[in-house]
């Protein structure tokens, strides 16, 4: 299975100069962890998480009216294409460590997929095989 057939394609989004009090509102009103961040021509060239607001700026003590989402994004965003399999979107998430992948098509930002959709994904693939294994009568062997 593809990384396009999960995604979601509907990506919440921040401009690097907003300030972090709005992605936060942003983030609890989609009841979502994280932002994809855009620049000015809208290329996604950052992520904000609900850690990086915590640590960078609720740790801080400092205004998160005043930090902008450019100031604490991690820049070196991780990403993954559409066309790609579950297994390897899975892989990239295990190997550096995060749990969401901005999916990038043609240099245009298309999707995200997340650790809870490949588990989600996997969750109804089980439901799905084991009703085939309890329709199944079992057949002796040898006999």
């Amino acid at each position: 299975m593809q990384v396009i057939e999960v995604m979601i394609k509907d990506v919440k989004t921040a401009r690097v100069t907003d300030s972090v009090k709005e992605a936060a509102q942003t983030m609890k009103k989609e009841n979502i962890g994280a932002l994809i961040v855009v620049g000015g021509s809208g290329e996604a060239v950052g992520i904000i998480t609900e850690r990086d607001i915590v640590i960078d700026v609720v740790a801080e003590a400092t205004d998160p009216e005043t930090i902008k989402v450019g100031d604490i994004m991690s820049e070196k965003l991780i990403t993954i294409s559409p066309e790609a399999s579950l297994e390897e979107a899975a892989d990239i998430m295990t190997e550096h460590d995060i749990k969401r992948l901005p999916v990038i098509y043609q240099g245009a930002l298309v999707g995200i997929v997340s650790a809870s959709d490949l588990i989600t994904y996997e969750k109804k693939l089980i439901e799905k095989l084991s009703k085939l294994f309890a329709l199944s009568p079992v057949r002796k062997i040898g006999g």
